[in-house]
C-alpha cells in the first residue's frame, strides 16, 4: 500500500508531505484547487510520461517521491528481481521507495530504493502497485490486453495457466526439434550423392588433426639428412677406414712403449701425446657413426610422405578447407550421412514427441478455455447485480470470450475482453469503445468491486468517479469504494459528500496566496471531527454553509458509521 507521498516543486506545489493509511482515503476541495495536479504527480512517481511543464516555474527541477509497503512475493519485488535490483522477497514484507526526478529541460530521471533504473522498470514496478481508474485514463481496466488475466485471477486459474505456460514451452521445444531435424534430413537429401562420396574419400584419406605439420616437419628432416650424409660417410672413412691414422699410431706407440724402459723421459710425453690423439680420433668416429645413423633414412618412407602430404592438400583445395579442418569436415559429413541413413527413425521419434506435445497442450487448453466460459458467467452475473444501484440498471456487462485452437499462445486459445450494452436496443461492444465517461467509471468500479483483491494492485485510485451522479447514486458508489477498501487501499478523488462521509481518512486540497499574494502553492490538510464535518456541508451546501448543511452532514457521517 501506498505509506508516503512528497512533492517537491510541481506545478503549484513547493513542498507537500502527505501520509496515507489502509482503507478509504478521499481527497476533496474546490475546483481548480489541484487535485488534478496531484494525480499527475503522483503518476509521474509511478512511471507516467514527463513533461518540463510540470517543474514550478522558476526552479531547475521537481520531484516526487512515493513510498510502499509490498508484501512478500508481490510481483513488484519479482520485477525488481528480474532487472538485477535488490532481492526483497527473503523478508515478510519491504518498503519500496519510488522516486521521479522530473528537470526544467524536459529530460528525467527515475530511482527505486535510491537505484538508477529505466523508466520503464519504474512503470511496471508503478502498474504492478497502482491502478489509476478516472473518465478519461485508458490504462489498467480498459486495457483489453489484461482482461484474461482478471478473469483468470477471479476464477483462481493462475496455476492452471502456469501449467498451460510449461506445456506450450515444452510443445515449442519439441516442435522446434523436430523442423530443425526436418531441415537438416532435407538439406542432407538434396545432396545425397555429394555427401556419400564425399564422406567415403575422406573416410578413406583419414586425415587427422596436426597431420600436415608433422609430415612436413619429417620430410624436412629427412632430405636434410640426404644431403650431409654422404660428407658424414667420408669423414667417417678418414677417421676409421682404410686409411684410417689409428693403426699406425696405434703401432708406434707399441713400439715406443718397448724403448720407454731405457729412456722414459723421452719416450712417454709422446706416448701421452699420441694416446691422446687416438682417443679423439675414436671419439670422433663414435660421433660420425651417431649422425650418419640419424640421417639414415628410407627412400621408401619420404616417398610415402610426400605422397601422403600431395593427397592431403588436393583434399583441401578439393573441399575449399584447409588441411587441419579436414578431420572434422570428414566428421560433419558422416554425420550428414548418418542423418540420411537414421534420419527417418530419429524423424519418427520427434514426431510422435512433437505430437504428444501438442495433444497435451490442445487438451489443457481446451480445459482452460472451459473454465474460463463458465467462470465469464459467474463474472458476468456478479458485475451486473453491481449495476442497479450505479444508475446502470439497464445496462449489461459481459466477457467475451473467443475460442481459436488455431491460433494458440502460452496462455492459452482464448482472447477476452469485457464488453457493454449501455441500453435495451443498442449495439453493445468494448468497454472503452461503448462507456461514455461517466457509465465508464462506474463499470470499472462495479469491476473492481467484485474482483476485489483478486488480480488487483495493492493500491486503487479513483479520479472523480462519482461525476455527474448524487443522491442514491453517489451513496452507492460511496458504498462500494468502503467495501472494496476493506481488501485493498483505496484513495478516490471526489466532489460527492456521500462518498466523503465514508471514508477513512479525509484530505482536503486548497490552494494558498504566499508572497502577498504574488504566488499561490497547493497545500493538503487532514481533516477530522469538526473541520471534516464543515467540508462535507461545503460540498452540500456550496459557498455559503448553512445549519441545515451542517446538519446533512452530519446525518451523512453517522450513516456511513451506522
Amino acid at each position: 500500500m501506498l505509506a508516503r507521498l512528497s512533492i517537491r516543486d510541481i506545478v503549484l506545489i513547493d513542498r507537500l508531505d502527505i501520509e496515507f493509511s489502509r482503507g478509504l482515503a478521499v481527497l476533496t476541495g474546490e475546483t481548480g484547487a489541484g487535485k488534478s495536479i496531484l494525480l499527475d504527480a503522483f503518476a509521474l512517481a509511478l512511471g507516467g510520461r514527463g513533461d518540463a511543464g510540470l517543474v514550478r516555474h522558476g526552479v531547475e527541477q521537481g520531484q516526487v517521491t512515493a513510498v510502499f509497503d509490498v508484501p512478500k512475493g508481490h510481483p513488484a519485488t519479482r520485477i525488481l528481481s528480474e532487472n538485477g535490483l535488490d532481492d526483497t522477497d527473503s523478508v515478510d514484507s519491504c518498503e519500496l521507495i519510488l522516486r521521479r526526478v522530473q528537470l526544467a529541460d524536459g529530460r528525467t530521471r527515475a530511482f527505486i530504493n535510491d537505484q538508477a533504473i529505466s523508466v520503464q522498470t519504474l512503470k511496471a514496478v508503478g502498474t504492478a502497485l497502482v491502478e489509476i481508474h478516472g473518465q478519461h485514463d485508458e490504462r489498467a481496466l480498459v486495457d483489453a490486453s489484461t482482461h484474461r488475466r482478471l478473469l483468470d485471477a477471479f476464477a483462481g486459474l493462475e496455476k492452471d495457466v502456469a501449467a498451460l505456460q510449461a506445456l506450450w514451452e515444452t510443445r515449442r521445444t519439441a516442435n522446434a526439434a523436430l523442423e530443425e531435424h526436418r531441415a537438416g534430413m532435407e538439406r542432407a537429401a538434396r545432396e545425397a550423392d555429394y555427401l556419400r562420396h564425399a564422406s567415403d574419400e575422406l573416410k578413406t584419406l583419414a586425415p587427422k588433426d596436426g597431420e600436415e605439420t608433422a609430415l612436413a616437419a619429417r620430410r624436412t628432416t629427412m632430405m636434410a639428412g640426404e644431403k650431409i650424409a654422404a660428407d658424414l660417410k667420408e669423414a667417417q672413412d678418414a677417421v676409421s677406414g682404410d686409411h684410417s691414422p689409428i693403426a699406425a699410431l696405434s703401432a708406434a706407440v707399441r713400439r715406443l712403449e718397448r724403448r720407454a724402459a731405457h729412456s722414459p723421459s723421452l719416450v712417454e710425453p709422446a706416448v701421452k701425446a699420441i694416446d691422446t690423439a687416438i682417443n679423439a680420433l675414436e671419439e670422433a668416429d663414435q660421433h660420425l657413426a651417431a649422425a650418419l645413423a640419424a640421417a639414415d633414412f628410407d627412400p621408401a618412407e619420404l616417398e610415402r610422405i610426400e605422397e601422403r602430404l600431395f593427397a592431403l592438400r588436393a583434399a583441401s583445395r578439393k573441399y575449399s578447407t584447409p588441411v587441419d579442418g579436414l578431420a572434422a569436415l570428414a566428421a560433419k559429413y558422416a554425420a550428414d550421412v548418418a542423418l540420411i541413413d537414421a534420419g527417418a527413425d530419429r524423424l519418427k521419434k520427434l514426431e510422435a514427441a512433437a505430437l504428444e506435445a501438442d495433444k497435451r497442450y490442445a487438451a489443457a487448453a481446451a480445459k482452460l478455455s472451459a473454465a474460463r466460459q463458465k467462470s465469464a458467467e459467474k463474472l458476468d452475473k456478479a458485475v451486473n447485480t453491481e449495476l442497479a444501484p450505479l444508475k446502470l440498471e439497464r445496462a449489461t456487462f459481459t466477457t467475451q470470450v473467443e475460442s481459436d485452437a488455431a491460433a494458440p499462445g502460452p496462455e492459452g486459445i482464448d482472447r477476452i475482453e469485457f464488453w457493454v450494452q449501455t441500453n435495451p436496443g443498442t449495439k453493445p461492444g468494448p468497454l472503452m469503445k461503448v462507456a461514455s465517461g461517466g457509465e465508464l467509471s462506474r463499470f470499472l468500479l462495479a469491476l473492481k468491486v467484485v474482483l476485489s483483491d483478486r488480480g488487483s494492485a495493492p493500491t486503487l485510485v479513483f479520479d472523480e468517479i462519482d461525476t455527474g451522479v448524487g443522491g442514491a447514486v453517489a451513496d452507492a458508489i460511496g458504498a462500494r469504494l468502503s467495501r472494496l477498501a476493506g481488501k485493498v487501499q483505496v484513495m478516490a478523488v471526489t466532489h460527492a459528500p456521500q462518498v466523503a462521509a465514508r471514508a477513512s481518512q479525509h484530505l482536503l486540497i486548497s490552494k494558498d496566496a504566499l508572497d502577498k499574494g504574488k504566488r499561490v502553492a497547493t497545500r493538503v490538510n487532514p481533516l477530522v471531527a469538526e473541520k471534516r464535518r464543515e467540508e462535507i456541508a461545503r460540498m452540500l451546501a456550496g459557498a455559503e454553509i448553512t445549519a441545515e448543511a451542517r446538519a446533512a452532514a452530519e446525518r451523512l457521517l453517522k450513516a456511513a458509521t451506522a
